[in-house]
């Protein structure tokens, strides 16, 4: 791993433009001032507990200034822009404030518009700055890739490179390349890689672009309704055309709660046999649609103790683990939301705390 520790003489040092990202408000029944108590630092059985949240952003100056007259609608439209460009021992404060102990960082795919050129170096420059803050603070940070997925062949290179060379820990993906799925075979070169690798592809939805125009209006639909659903769409892909069958033991991680499949999934069980025409009989699934929900991760971004509590009902407490999308304040109280949601044993909430992350993403604990 390139550790350069010149890349800052001080952890209070700014990070060059590192940008965090963060998402929900949890519910709890013990309120204080109508928000839920800290809970944090966590013991379960008097043990502690390592908190890791896998869905926190960054993004790097030098490589948003790549984009050209693009790159000033790179940062989103959301609060926390300013926390985006850190300090360390802030965002550390931060973090602790949440109860988190480690974020997994990615950053949100803007370039696959882009040349070949112009996105290896936007990659490259991605890879850098986060295996360099990974080597500096291990026990606080470890970080996704960044790919060139429009160019799959360079993607393969790229995420052999984070992992074998930089230390990384798998891969940020968009929900498919704008409107190309991954389920496309142009994209199994990646898919398989990440399977040889044991890495995870990290799934972060870019909206439903194909639906801008009835997104328009009030309450932000392009993200409330666009997010869940290019999730939706892009793992429906994944297990409709058996590419979860060829890929077995391909990691996939989704952000959001993966979407709108926790709250809807059996009806994929049903289509093919009411609509026999609108399938292909050539694709014989091994398992039923919502079976295979059983081997995907997701993250626990979905709100309120109930609608994890579903989730985990729909594809196991063993498939879910602490998502925030910090530093945009959609979810402020991730373990209070945890530790609320009923019908979880202990075993369960340590799992989806951090013993899931650290299992699927390799991590010490």
């Amino acid at each position: 791993m390139n550790h350069r520790r010149s890349f800052l003489k001080t952890s209070g040092k700014a990070l060059g433009g590192l940008f965090f990202c963060g998402c929900g408000l949890a519910h709890s029944a013990d309120l204080k001032d109508g928000k839920p108590k800290r809970m944090t630092p966590i013991f379960i059985n008097g043990k502690r507990i390592k908190t890791i949240d896998v869905h926190a952003h960054c993004m790097f100056q030098d490589a948003i200034d790549l984009m050209g007259d693009e790159a000033k609608s790179v940062p989103p439209p959301t609060k926390g822009i300013p926390e985006h460009f850190i300090k360390i021992d802030e965002r550390i404060k931060a973090m602790e404030a949440q109860g988190i102990d480690m974020q997994v960082l990615s950053v949100n795919p803007y370039w696959y518009r882009k040349d070949k050129d112009t996105a290896a170096e936007i990659c490259r420059l991605n890879n850098l700055h986060l295996a360099e803050l990974c080597a500096m603070r291990p026990d606080k940070f470890a970080a996704f890739a960044s790919l060139t997925m429009q160019y799959p062949e360079l993607a393969v290179e790229q995420l052999e490179n984070a992992i074998k060379n930089q230390g990384l820990c798998g891969a940020a993906i968009g929900g498919s390349v704008l409107g190309q799925d991954f389920s496309d075979p142009k994209y199994h070169p990646v898919l398989a890689k990440a399977q040889e690798l044991n890495v995870t592809l990290f799934i972060h939805p870019q909206s439903t672009p194909q639906l801008a125009q009835r997104f328009k209006g009030n309450g932000w639909m392009s993200n409330v309704i666009g997010n869940p659903l290019d999730t939706t769409i892009a793992l429906q892909h994944l297990i409709y055309e058996g590419v979860l069958d060829k890929y077995p033991k391909l990691k996939i991680l989704a952000a959001h709660g993966g979407g709108f499949l926790g709250s809807y999934a059996p009806r994929m069980d049903h289509s093919c046999f009411v609509s026999p025409q609108n399938c292909d009989p050539n694709i014989v699934l091994k398992k039923k649609p919502t079976e295979y929900l059983n081997q995907l991760y997701f993250d626990s971004l979905v709100f309120t103790p109930e609608a994890l509590r579903h989730l985990v009902a729909q594809v196991g407490a063993s498939q879910i683990v602490i998502g925030t999308d910090h530093p945009i304040p959609w979810e402020e109280y991730p373990v209070e939301h945890v530790m609320a949601t009923p019908g979880l044993s202990n075993a369960d909430r340590v799992a989806i705390l951090g013993g899931n992350a650290a299992k699927l993403l390799n991590l010490k604990t």
